[in-house]
């Protein structure tokens, strides 16, 4: 690669242009030179998702079809983001740690983070590679949500209770995270009530006093839901952040990385990506298949039974997440996030979740 240290952050879509495209074709090949740039779409959520169109002259190299990640524009949505420098985290997760991580990502072409000014993320799009992207309501099949929880234990098996890597990247659960908590404490029961009002009959009305009372304690929570052993986790492992290549996943939106329980993603997995009653018929034998592959990657036997009552404590963040993501606005497709708030609530409810972490 050559001339890394040329800034390419966007202000807004409106900054895409050949000579930015131009700069990180030169990190490939000098001499490359940009025809054309066509900004293909443009989509605000979480973040602003650009995917733009670069005809130049060295396709053996890099792909002509990007995929960039910049700050939101959607104003809430930024509020929420911009303080725990989400972003930020997910450059540094793809600069320091995504060439250890044992799942398939996209490719990144560029990723750069600078304090006051933001953050950016260059990717080659899926489509280049017939890669077929997740949405974020797509009900999984069985053999879908095997394979996910294959990868999953593979990722938690590789930094299953390995303290000096926690402590080599401690900037995953620092500042961010300690920011990411103090708003969620904050805003947690204010949130949680607009969410519930707007749920309506997406959530049983059975479920509103212990997410009330869930969201009145949340620190205290918190930390019931962070238990030893802890590993790598992604926290944010719904159908949109997955994509298949053939009837293999990968895995997308890094921003929420942490160290943390790794059963929180399977809960996380489950809740959002398979229809109630599929989810019914099969947790525990998903539930027993991670378990196992955790065995084999060498974590020592894994007790079924309490790795499930940790599966179900795990599943009221599922629950929180949607029915926040909800009360913003803006940071989910409606109709798919009332899905997502109407999954995770029958699992909630089915396993009495809220009340498994009661004293």
């Amino acid at each position: 690669m050559k001339d890394l240290n040329t800034p390419i952050l966007l202000s807004g879509p409106g900054d895409v242009s050949l000579p930015w495209a131009q700069r990180i074709v030169s990190r490939y090949a000098g001499q490359a030179k940009v025809k054309a740039v066509n900004l293909a779409s443009v989509d605000v959520g979480t973040s602003t998702r650009l995917r733009i169109e670069v005809d130049h002259d060295a396709p053996e190299l890099l792909p002509q079809r990007w995929f960039v990640k910049t700050p939101s524009l959607a104003w809430k949505s930024r509020a929420i983001t911009a303080l725990p420098r989400f972003l930020h985290k997910e450059v540094r997760f793809y600069q320091r740690l995504s060439g250890h991580i044992p799942l398939k990502m996209p490719r990144i072409l560029a990723a750069e983070s600078r304090f006051g000014r933001g953050s950016i993320l260059v990717m080659s799009d899926l489509a280049e590679h017939d890669f077929r992207p997740g949405r974020a309501a797509d009900a999984l099949s069985v053999e879908q949500a095997r394979l996910v929880v294959g990868h999953l234990a593979k990722l938690h098996g590789r930094y299953w209770n390995r303290p000096a890597v926690l402590h080599q990247h401690r900037w995953l659960n620092g500042f961010s995270q300690q920011v990411e908590h103090s708003m969620g404490a904050l805003l947690a029961v204010p949130l949680m009530k607009r969410g519930l009002a707007r749920a309506g009959g997406y959530v049983v009305t059975g479920l509103h006093k212990p997410a009330i009372r869930y969201a009145a304690n949340r620190r205290r929570y918190k930390r019931l839901l962070a238990n030893e052993p802890m590993t790598l986790v992604h926290y944010d492992c719904h159908p949109g952040n997955i994509f298949w290549t053939d009837r293999e996943p990968g895995f997308l939106d890094w921003q929420l990385v942490r160290w943390g329980e790794g059963v929180g993603d399977i809960a996380y997995f489950l809740a959002t990506g398979l229809q109630p009653e599929l989810r019914r018929a099969h947790e525990r034998s998903l539930l027993q298949h991670y378990a196992a592959e955790l065995e084999s990657a060498g974590v020592g036997a894994v007790n079924d039974n309490a790795l499930f009552r940790r599966y179900q404590a795990h599943l009221v963040y599922p629950f929180e997440a949607m029915t926040v993501t909800l009360a913003i606005g803006g940071m989910m497709q409606a109709e798919a996030n009332l899905e997502l708030v109407r999954r995770t609530a029958i699992a909630a409810a089915d396993h009495d979740s809220f009340a498994i972490l009661e004293p």
